[in-house]
């Protein structure tokens, strides 16, 4: 099982918890300042910052937040300025590691995040040293029990999906980032729910894991995504499934 879909499976289930923390909350916040500093408060004519509302949606955020965050990010409200940033490194086995930041302060990121690679078994890289292993992707999940395939392929292909895999029980539907959040409203509008859709880094190759080093690559990347600053890690590890059986997640 792939990087991305493993750990979505991963981050779905510790969403609940992050939730009671607050932690999913400040980190779409500021996803949304920044969407509507970059590209504007309209959230029709801003695809990402519709992307960061939606997603907010889902999330149970009140609607004042949603509004207060676009309103820093156009400048109509005081705020805190954010800087995107994207730092790489590799795991245990050579795993590439992409690791978004929204940060106030590179220094203090960049050397907390050299930290949490060095304590866990990787090390931060160079810029570029694996981003050309990634690319932009809209990625969606769904029971496979929900759809046939015949069926679900004949429905998102015409509607602009790019490709369509299974991934152990899940559907994954893979589509250009722009197209995400209209193939998710035409798979809702025809009774299918997803268990995840967002935009997404995806590898073009796969780095195979034992258990420990599964354990010890899920580690980092529960330690890089519990950081305050960082948005989203991706990482090209293989988890076999008769290893992530043995995990205790």
């Amino acid at each position: 099982m792939s990087g991305h879909s493993k750990w979505a499976s991963i981050k779905h289930k510790k969403a609940a918890v992050d939730a009671k923390r607050g932690k999913v909350f400040t980190k779409l916040i500021k996803e949304i300042t920044v969407a509507a500093r970059m590209g504007g408060g309209d959230i029709e004519g801003n695809p990402r910052l519709r992307t960061a509302v939606q997603i907010a949606k889902d999330a149970n955020m009140p609607a004042d937040n949603m509004k207060k965050a676009i309103q820093k990010g156009t400048g109509e409200l005081p705020g805190t300025t954010y800087e995107e940033v994207i730092y790489e490194g590799y795991g245990v086995g050579g795993v590439a590691v992409l690791v978004t930041v929204l940060t106030d302060n590179k220094n203090r990121t960049v050397s907390e995040l050299r930290h949490s690679f060095s304590k866990n078994g990787g090390n931060m890289g160079e810029a570029g040293c694996v981003a050309w292993m990634f690319t932009k992707k809209g990625l969606l999940m769904l029971d496979e029990k929900s759809i046939e395939e015949d069926k679900l392929i004949d429905l998102v292909l015409e509607a602009g999906a790019e490709d369509i895999n299974r991934s152990e029980d899940q559907y994954e539907v893979t589509t250009p980032p722009e197209s995400l959040e209209d193939i998710k409203t035409l798979l809702k509008d025809n009774n299918l729910e997803t268990t995840f859709a967002e935009v997404t880094m995806i590898p073009q190759s796969t780095v195979k894991l034992g258990e420990k080093e599964a354990q010890s690559m899920l580690k980092l990347m529960e330690v890089l995504e519990d950081h305050d600053d960082v948005q989203n890690v991706y990482a090209n590890f293989d988890i076999p499934k008769e290893v992530m059986e043995k995990i205790e997640v």
